[in-house]
């Protein structure tokens, strides 16, 4: 928000999320309508993939499509911007976007900033490995602050010894690098990035989970999120990689995380059944404490009024004088509250981690449905408050209904017949 106006209209996007959640869901703990308005994704960006993983959800076809052009992508941020306000969230994806030319991804991440989402992108990142500096020509040239990549035991195309990785311990060190890229494009551009890490979860890796969750810990330097994503029965996916339920997966978690009660502190983004996240920080030895408890009703309390009063406030577009000036803005009008009330919750949760200097860091579930669990009635209840869409033809289809219900095939069909060229 960059000003008055960008405050009425984020305030507006948050108001029409919330009145579209059933009452059952507008918990303490629901980020949905109070910090954020949702999340959003490209299609068509770049529907080919140089990976054949086993936990893939793009269609058989997907590799004979030609991507489409930027202006259609531009349309579809457009359509993106007007349904998540202001720094409104958008992942950069479809299948392996930075194959796209390098001029064309760097035209579509300056767009969406310069409309006011915040774009991130979403890679194997195979491709920042093999192109030295092409992480560093995307954050000068593009404006690019966030980044996710994706590793886990699923994956098949990398060209190292990492192609042959049969455990997730075998792949710390290709989690390593990326931790080490990151770093290095940060001090040589002298800019910001954000890190996050996405990991695919079957049957098979379930069990090595607290092991990946120990390794994030260890290196919040570099990420700041990792998201742990139960395998669908969507697309191109294995039959014999079997999925997780949300109880077994955040079993593990806790694990890893070292934290037997982690679900108190657990947040929504939507229907729980979709999203899940606790948010935290780290201590220099790698312990994870929550920010705060859903068993506490002061810390309750705290979060409600924070939310009342900031909800919806992001430094995310902001460069450093702008930063400072809402940051001044923030405490000349709510100073009193951030000393009485958020103070004293910080140091709570410092007393509790044994530690001052902490990073904040977010462990996060992502559950998308088959199209067996879409037809259900629980199914059609999370598609209705979906938080996680895709522009198709000028309308916003939950991410599911793309993935599970040929709405991703028939975007490309129409493409071809359209035959849109990039």
């Amino acid at each position: 928000m960059t000003g008055s106006c960008d405050a009425a209209e984020t305030r507006a996007t948050l108001e029409a999320a919330w009145a579209a959640l059933p009452p059952a869901l507008r918990g303490p703990t629901q980020f949905l309508g109070r910090q954020y308005a949702g999340c959003a994704a490209t299609i068509g960006a770049m529907p080919r993939c140089d990976f054949t993983c086993g936990g893939c959800y793009l269609g058989g076809d997907a590799n004979r499509m030609r991507p489409s052009s930027l202006e259609e992508l531009k349309a579809q941020l457009r359509v993106i911007r007007a349904w998540l306000g202001p720094a409104g969230n958008l992942q950069v994806t479809d299948g392996e976007v930075t194959l796209r030319r390098e001029e064309d991804l760097v035209e579509l991440l300056r767009y969406a900033r310069r409309i006011g989402l915040v774009p991130m992108l979403m890679t194997h990142g195979e491709t920042l490995r093999r192109k030295p500096g092409l992480l560093e020509r995307l954050m000068c040239a593009g404006g690019l602050t966030e980044l996710s990549v994706h590793v886990d035991t699923t994956m098949r195309g990398r060209r190292d010894r990492y192609a042959r990785a049969e455990s997730e311990a075998d792949l710390d060190g290709l989690r390593a690098e990326f931790a080490d890229l990151i770093r290095t494009a940060r001090r040589k551009t002298g800019r910001r990035l954000e890190a996050a890490s996405t990991v695919t979860v079957t049957s098979r890796n379930l069990d090595e989970v607290p092991g990946v969750v120990r390794w994030f810990l260890r290196n919040t330097d570099a990420f700041k999120m990792v998201s742990f994503q139960p395998l669908a029965a969507v697309g191109r996916t294995e039959p014999a990689l079997g999925g997780v339920t949300p109880e077994a997966l955040w079993d593990r978690i806790a694990e890893g995380a070292g934290v037997a009660d982690l679900r108190r502190g657990e947040g929504w983004l939507g229907h729980p059944d979709c999203s899940r996240f606790v948010q935290g920080v780290v201590s220099r030895r790698g312990a994870f404490t929550p920010l705060y408890r859903r068993d506490r009703p002061e810390e309750m309390d705290v979060l409600r009024e924070l939310l009342d009063r900031l909800g919806g406030t992001s430094f995310r577009l902001d460069d450093a004088p702008a930063a400072m000036q809402r940051a001044a803005r923030i405490v000349a009008r709510h100073g009193r509250f951030l000393l009485t009330r958020v103070l004293p919750q910080a140091w709570r949760v410092a007393c509790r981690a044994g530690a001052v200097r902490l990073r904040y860091f977010c462990i996060v579930s992502h559950h998308f449905m088959s199209a067996r669990e879409a037809a259900t009635h629980a199914g059609r209840e999370r598609l209705a408050a979906c938080a996680f869409r895709v522009p198709i033809d000028g309308r916003l289809e939950p991410m599911c209904a793309v993935n599970a219900l040929g709405l991703r095939e028939a975007y490309y069909r129409g493409t071809a017949a359209a035959g849109r060229t990039p």
